[in-house]
C-alpha cells in the first residue's frame, strides 16, 4: 500500500492538529503539566517568530503523524547560531515509514539555510531506539558533558 507522506513547515492553522501529537509525546516522555490552551499559545508564539524556532508537521494520507520543533540559540562555543531539537515525535501508528528521517532532513536543511553551525538535542537515558535513530543520522554523544537545568518561576 502506497501511503502519501508529506512534511511541511507548520502554520498557525496546524496548531489544532499538532496539539494531540504534543500530548502523546508528553505522555510518552512522562512530561507533566500538559495544558492544551497554554501549549497552543506557545506553539503560536514560536510559529509567529522565526527568530525563536521552527516547527514542522508530518502527515500520512492527510492525517497528522509527527512533528519536530527546533529552537535557535546563539553560541560563542559553536561560533554562531545553533539549533536545538526541543521536541520530535512520530505517533506509534506511523513509525517505521521513514517519517522521522524526513522530518529530520527537512529540519537540517532549514538549519543549514539559516546558517546554523550546530544542532543538539536531548534523549531520554533509556530511549535506546531514539539513540540508535540519531546515530544512524550522524549524531553522537557529547563526551564529558551532562545536561543540568533549573526551572524558573513564571514572571
Amino acid at each position: 500500500m502506497n501511503r502519501r507522506i508529506a512534511v511541511q513547515t507548520a502554520t498557525l492553522a496546524d496548531i489544532g492538529v499538532l496539539l494531540p501529537l504534543v500530548e502523546q509525546y508528553w505522555r510518552f516522555e512522562a512530561i507533566e503539566g500538559f495544558d492544551a490552551h497554554r501549549i497552543a499559545g506557545l506553539l503560536e508564539r514560536v510559529n509567529s517568530d522565526s527568530t525563536l524556532g521552527h516547527l514542522w508537521l508530518a502527515q500520512v494520507d492527510g492525517n497528522a503523524a509527527g512533528y519536530l520543533l527546533a529552537v535557535y540559540v546563539f553560541s560563542l562555543e559553536h561560533q554562531g547560531l545553533t539549533a536545538e531539537i526541543d521536541e520530535f515525535f512520530v505517533s506509534t501508528a506511523y513509525r517505521k515509514l521513514g517519517i522521522g528521517s524526513r522530518l529530520l532532513e527537512a529540519a537540517e536543511a532549514a538549519f543549514r539555510t539559516r546558517g546554523c553551525t550546530n544542532v543538539a538535542l536531548q534523549i531520554g537515558r533509556d530511549n535506546a531506539e531514539a539513540r540508535a535513530f540519531y546515530r544512524r543520522h550522524g549524531y553522537a554523544d557529547r563526551a564529558g558533558f551532562d545536561l543540568v537545568d533549573k526551572m524558573l518561576p513564571h514572571a
